[in-house]
Order: structure tokens, then sequence, then C-alpha cells
């Protein structure tokens, strides 16, 4: 047998081990393994029945996806398949781990399925903007009906043990040993003979038209809404009808059709890409398996506002013990009302049991002083974004704080350096930039300042893992990757708003483009106060002479904050239902009229180049200087923590799908017409005359090698 699939024997039993670490992926070698195992055991007369298995931690997780970035020819499936469901004893599948896409429909091909109650099983390629393509879509119906296949294939959500057992997917959860409990149902199958149920064959649950046909439209209902603008969810719900509507062959056929049109897609590359650079964040040029970290049990959190609650339930989240610190007892208060009433929230959509949430309560300790904080192993400050404020804080820190623990600011904009410089351990501070809502929000950004220690980073990283986020290291500048791009993103918006677009009419080309959110919504979510006072803090680094936006202050000065005050850019009701305020379109065009700037009409297309363009401009600043170490990166920064649509890979991966040398031509032709804060970024410049992409410079040997 392959090296990757081991062929052994039980008293009459075949057991066939998956060994392809680290999640037994069905990349080339395994599923060739396994059709020669299936056919030794077939034609060995001491064997009366099978067992396929994983070894390690899980069943099958799925395909391995760099084979399907590369457009590498997989081996034959249905193969596989036929021959797994035509073996004349009975073939046992023993799930634990995760079952997923190719691992499902591995499963579903055995006469029968057991699992153990931690195991999963899921349909989850739309995560890929593709579809099961090994009959995935047709088994999945047989075995569990069409709804129950729409939500799985169109949600991407796996189902526990338990809901599979429900769902008729599994037939039996095992207590105790999953390979005992295996063998023994083996056994007892064969003893009572043939033939045995071969999911292609049965047809009970696959309904009747007049019933599926309103749950094929709730199905493509599901798809628009939750899938906005994406063809996957979709062609899954036409794979799922052809499965109730065709004999098996016919329908085979068909979700391989749609399988190789998804695959060739714009959507299914980008969102490969985002899958694959997303893992290749924690890729740290002098990091590796060896670098020694810091353990993370305790930590301290200094603010109980919205981001310090925030991270408070991160942590204790993820099983962490938290000692927070306000300055007053009614901030103290307030913020642990807050963290109690989102905890609440979550409690009455299902997501924990109250005993979960006292569980979690009873690891935060609150106080009013520093008591406890020379204990912790990482301080999160989570104050004022104000240099003064924050420098003050750690300079307390310092003198608290054990030698070895680690000194995290969450700034979203100021210099870590100077910061750390207050101190007498730069080495072991660091930027950890949480998102709002933090215990929600993925991303995590990890700012590295001059002095960090590649051991803290490590742990940054770490840190990240345990916390279920995603890490991304970014060097140390004003805004770091995300914010830095975002600046001249939501400053071209409002020059253009001051030039005749409504911030409606902007809002609302992002949001059909993609975006979760417009950007003058995310304004008032964040609070104009917070963009205007990062803004001051910044003045310093304005070029002299440049155009800055005007609304941002008129609004500031009249109060309008955004949902928090009811009104901003929009007029919010008491549910913060957002409606368009004819008071602002007024107070622009007098701003506009009083600073003598010409209004005219904008079309949709010119909307998404200023304001897209001027993101991926700066992000090639931020690549040729080093903040990033990828244009990956930067892709998966804005992709779990801004917002961008997943489906078009972040906004490097947009760029070359647009084409460099296009996207350079705009920019030049808006640094003519609106002056230089449009000048080209030299990369891209470079990058744009000799034809090349942000992807393959990540590829190149001089990236792969750099250290941020």
């Amino acid at each position: 047998m392959s090296e990757l699939v081991r062929l052994t024997q039980n008293d009459g039993v075949a057991v066939i081990t998956i060994d392809n670490p680290p999640v037994n992926a069905l990349s080339s070698g395994v599923p060739e393994g396994i059709a020669e195992s299936i056919r030794a055991a077939a034609q060995d007369p001491a064997v009366n029945a099978v067992v396929v298995i994983g070894a390690g931690r899980t069943f099958i997780a799925g395909a391995d996806i760099k084979d399907l970035a590369a457009g590498k020819e997989g081996p034959d499936m249905h193969a596989l398949l036929k021959s797994i469901e035509d073996c004349p004893k009975p073939v046992v599948m023993a799930l634990h781990g995760t079952a997923l896409g190719g691992g499902l429909e591995v499963a579903m091909a055995g006469h029968y399925r057991l699992a153990v109650a931690s195991a999963q099983v899921g349909q989850p390629e739309v995560n890929l903007g593709i579809i099961p393509g090994a009959e995935g879509t047709q088994r999945l119906t047989r075995l569990a009906g069409p709804a129950r296949a729409i939500e799985m294939c169109v949600s991407g959500r796996p189902l526990t043990a338990a809901e599979a057992l429900d769902a008729g997917i599994i037939d039996q959860i095992v207590e105790g040993d999953l390979l005992s409990g295996a063998l023994a149902f083996a056994r007892e199958r064969a003893a009572q003979g043939g033939p045995y149920p071969k999911t292609r064959e049965r047809s009970d649950r696959l309904g009747t038209a007049e019933a599926n046909a309103p749950l094929f439209d709730a199905g493509r209902d599901l798809a628009r809404k939750t899938r906005k603008n994406q063809t996957a969810p979709l062609a899954a719900v036409e794979a799922i009808e052809a499965a109730t509507t065709q004999p098996f062959d016919e329908g085979c056929k068909r979700e391989r059709e749609l399988f190789e049109q998804c695959l060739s897609s714009t959507q299914a590359k980008a969102l490969i890409h985002a899958f694959l650079v997303e893992r290749a964040a924690a890729k740290i040029p002098g990091i590796t398996k060896d670098t020694a970290t810091y353990p993370i049990r305790t930590v301290g959190v200094v603010g109980a506002g919205t981001m310090g609650g925030g991270i408070t339930m991160a942590c204790v989240n993820a099983g962490l013990e938290v000692t927070l610190r306000e300055v007053s007892q009614e901030a103290l208060d307030r913020g642990l009302a807050t963290i109690r009433r989102n905890y609440d929230v979550s409690v009455a959509r299902g997501r924990f049991t109250a005993a979960e949430v006292e569980e979690r309560l009873a690891r935060i300790h609150p106080t009013l002083a520093w008591d406890g904080f020379e204990r912790v192993d990482l301080i999160i400050e989570a104050v004022f974004e104000n240099m003064a404020v924050k420098k003050q804080t750690f300079a307390d820190l310092d003198k608290v704080a054990r030698p070895d623990c680690i000194l995290a600011s969450n700034t979203s904009t100021l210099d870590i350096d100077e910061i750390a410089g207050v101190t007498s351990r730069p080495a072991m501070v660091a930027g950890l930039h949480f998102f709002s809502p933090a215990n929600v929000m993925r991303l995590l950004e990890i700012v590295r300042g001059k002095a960090t220690a590649l051991e803290v980073l490590a742990t940054a990283l770490a840190f990240a893992k345990t916390l279920k986020k995603v890490g991304v290291v970014a060097g140390n500048c004003r805004g770091f990757i995300g914010n830095r791009m975002f600046f001249p993103y939501m400053s071209e918006c409002q020059l253009m708003v001051e030039e005749g677009a409504s911030p409606y009419q902007i809002d609302q080309v992002l949001t059909e483009w993609g975006m979760a959110m417009g950007i003058f919504a995310v304004d008032d979510l964040a609070g104009i106060d917070i963009a205007w006072n990062a803004r001051r803090e910044a003045q310093h680094l304005v070029r002299p002479g440049s155009r800055q936006p005007l609304m941002t202050d008129k609004l500031y000065a009249l109060g309008r904050y955004g949902q928090k005050t009811g009104k901003g850019w929009y007029r919010y009701d008491e549910n913060r239902k957002a409606t368009p305020d004819p008071e602002v379109l007024e107070l622009i065009a007098q701003t506009a009229r009083e600073a003598g700037i010409a209004q005219r009409s904008f079309t949709d297309q010119e909307i998404i180049e200023r304001a897209l363009y001027a993101m991926i401009n700066e992000g090639a600043k931020i690549l040729e200087e080093g903040i990033a170490l990828r244009a990956g990166d930067i892709d998966t920064v804005y992709l779990n923590g801004y917002g961008f649509p997943s489906y078009r890979g972040g906004p490097m991966w947009y760029a070359d799908t647009v084409g460099l040398k296009t996207l350079h031509q705009r920019v030049v032709a808006f640094q003519e017409e609106h002056g230089d804060r449009w000048a080209p970024a030299p990369l891209l410049t470079r990058l744009a005359e000799s034809g090349g992409t942000f992807a393959e410079l990540d590829r190149s040997p001089e990236r792969t090698e750099l250290a941020v």
C-alpha cells in the first residue's frame, strides 16, 4: 500500500488507515492508496468486512487546497467512490475530528458511517467558491434530504455528530474507542450478511417535485442573502435539485459540470487565494517551530471600555484568566455590565449556556488598582487613543509587571516605538490591534516595533491562535497595515462627497460592489469623534498643501458623532436604523460653496476606482517599505478586519484581476486631475511597466526572504 494509506487486518476485518498529516487531505497518493486497499480487501478471502479510519487528529479534512490552486488534475474520485460502494463486503467509515468536503464524500460512499461524539461533518466547498465535485451533492441529498443538503452546501457550516445522526448522515455515535466500536459494528454487519446499503440507490428522502419547489426557492433566497453576489451557492442548489430530478449518474454529471464552471471562475480563484494567504500569514522569517514562546495563561487588560471589554471577553472565551482595570468604580461597573449584557445576548441566541457564561465571568477579576498585574503573563493596554495617555500607562506598567511579562498596546494608529521608549523593556513591547467587536472579529494585527524580540512576536502569533483569531504581523508606522490604507480610502470618499457625490450614493455603490458596509456607515459606527481625534493626533504627518476633507470637522463641531448620538452622516432611530439626512446634504453643499469646490455628478465606476485605487496605491507603498511582508498579508487584513468581499480576494488580489497596468494608468490620470496625493507608488509603477502582479511578487525570493 501507499505510505499514506496502511492496510492491516484485525480478526477478519481489513482496517484501512489514512495517514497523511496534519489533516489527512486527499492529496496525491491518498485516493490511490484507498482504492488499492479496497481492491485488496475485496479479493482477500480472509477479510469479511472493511473499516476506513484516519490516523492522527482527524478522518479526512478534504481536498488538498494547494492542488486546487495549482490547477492540478486530481485522481478519478468517481471511480474510487464506486469501488467503495460496490465492495462486496461491508465498508464502515469511522469518523473522528472532521470529515469535510472530499472527506465526507468518501464517507458517504461507505455502506455505514460511525462517529465519535466530537466529530464534525460538512460540505464547506462554498467557502472556496466551488461546490462538492465528487458526488457530494448527490449522496448528501439522498442521505439527509434536499432541505438539509441545501442548508449545508449554501452555508458551508459543519454539523456535529449529533446533528449528523439526526440528519441521517451517520448511523451511530460510538462511545469509547472508535476503532474498537467500528470493528465490532463491522463484524456484526458481516455476520448478518448482505446486501449492504448503497447511498446512490436510495430515494426515500428525495421528496416530490411539488414539495421540493419551495425548498429550492428558499435555498436560492438564502444563497443571495448570505452569500451576496456569489455564484457557487446558487450552483450548489442547482446540483442538489438535479439530485432530486435526475438519475444518480446524470445528477453526478450535472454536478461535475457545475463544479468545473465554479472552479474556473474568478471568484473561486480569489477565495482559494484568501484561504492560502491566511495560513501563510503566520510564516515569519526568523521564526520557526523551535522559536521559544512565553506561556500565556493570565492576561491583564487596562481599560474596560468598548475595546477593553471585548478583549476581555475574547480572552476568557479562550479559557484565560483576566485581571481588568479601570480608574473609577463607575467605569468599571459600566464595563462589566456591558460584558454581562453581551453574554446575555449570546445565551438568548443559543451560543452559550448560562452556566458557560458564569464560568467565563468568574475568570474576570476587576480592580481599580494594579493589584494582580504583577502576576500576569501579558498586559494589553486599551485606553484612549492618545499618545500621552498611552505613554503614561506604559510607564506605570513597566514598574508593575514582571520582567518576562509582555506589554502590548491595542492602539490602532500610534507609534509603537514611541510607546515602548518609555519602558525599560522595549524588546517585550508589541502592538496587539484588535478589531471591534474584539470578541467577534477574527483579525489581530500584531505590530512589530524596531526592538520587539522574535520570541515576543512568536508568542503574539501563538496568542492569536489561542483566541482563534488570524494574526498578521505589521511593521510600525501610522495606522500599520489596515488603517494606513483605510485613511486614503476614507479621505477619498469624503473628498468625492464635497465634489458632488452623496454619502448615500457612495455607500450604496460600495455595498453593491461587495463591501460589508459603506464607508460613511462605518464612520458613524466607529464614531466621528474617534476619526476626528485620530486625524488630530496625526496632523504633523499631513503633507503641506494637500487638500484635506472638511466635513469631519463640521460634523464634529455639531456633535454629530454617529450612531452614539443618533446623528452623523446618517440619522438614526431608537433601534439605530439609518436613514439619509437632508441636513447633511445641505451642510455638504454649503461647505463646498464656502470652499469654492465645484460639484458634479459621479458614475458608480469612478466611485469604485477612486475609493479602491487609493487604498491599493497605499498598499503598494506599504509593501515596498516592508510594513507588510506580503501582499497576501494585506489581503488577509482586509478580508478579516475591514469587510472586504472575500470573493474578490482582498485589495491587492483584486488589483491583479483589474491588471496593474490598467490600474496604474488610472492612478496617473487621478494624479493629473487631483494632485500629488495620487502619486503612484514606485512599486506599482515598476510592476505595471514589467507586466508583473502582486501575487508573483509574493512568490519571488526577495519577498519570501524579507523580514518585516
